[in-house]
């Protein structure tokens, strides 16, 4: 039997990393729990409004954030804040698929649109790998804007 799981960041601002991955994931902040939210509504801002009547803090509202898959295909990913900052290499990291069945040429040219893009929204470029068939068709490792390395695949 299979299980579901969730994918969980340490971070230091939990609120700009969910921000930052929904962005590159497709993803979409989920309203409170019980609350409806409007049409375009923020679901942040619905999150502070939920905190506040529960009387949280405001110094505490931003300890955890969560992006969730729109179509509920994809694993929910959590935030959680904490003290210390990132000190060395990932042991797992994220492999987003933005150039799935292309190869050559046309592989890295979409993957380098794709690192422009994501580098617009903070992350950082650390390196390329050209291909090298049959065991790689290319990719490109970054760094998300508090260091966590994932590869545009």
């Amino acid at each position: 039997m299979s299980r579901q799981f969730q994918v969980t960041f340490d971070a230091a601002d939990p609120k700009a990393l969910s921000t930052f991955w929904r962005e590159v994931l497709g993803y979409v902040h989920p309203g409170p729990p019980g609350v409806e939210l409007a049409d375009g509504a923020d679901p942040l801002a619905a999150w502070d409004e939920f905190l506040a009547r529960l009387g949280v803090p405001a110094d505490q509202r931003n300890t955890r954030s969560a992006i969730e898959d729109p179509a509920g295909d994809g694993p929910r990913v959590f935030f959680q804040q904490v003290p210390e900052g990132k000190v060395a290499k990932n042991r797992v990291h994220l492999d987003v698929r933005v150039a799935p069945g292309l190869q050559g040429d046309e592989r890295m040219t979409a993957l380098e649109a794709e690192c422009t893009r994501l580098v617009a929204l903070g992350a950082t470029r650390l390196r390329r790998f050209e291909p090298e068939p049959p065991m790689s068709f290319g990719f490109i490792v970054m760094a998300d804007p508090e260091g966590n390395e994932f590869c545009l695949d």
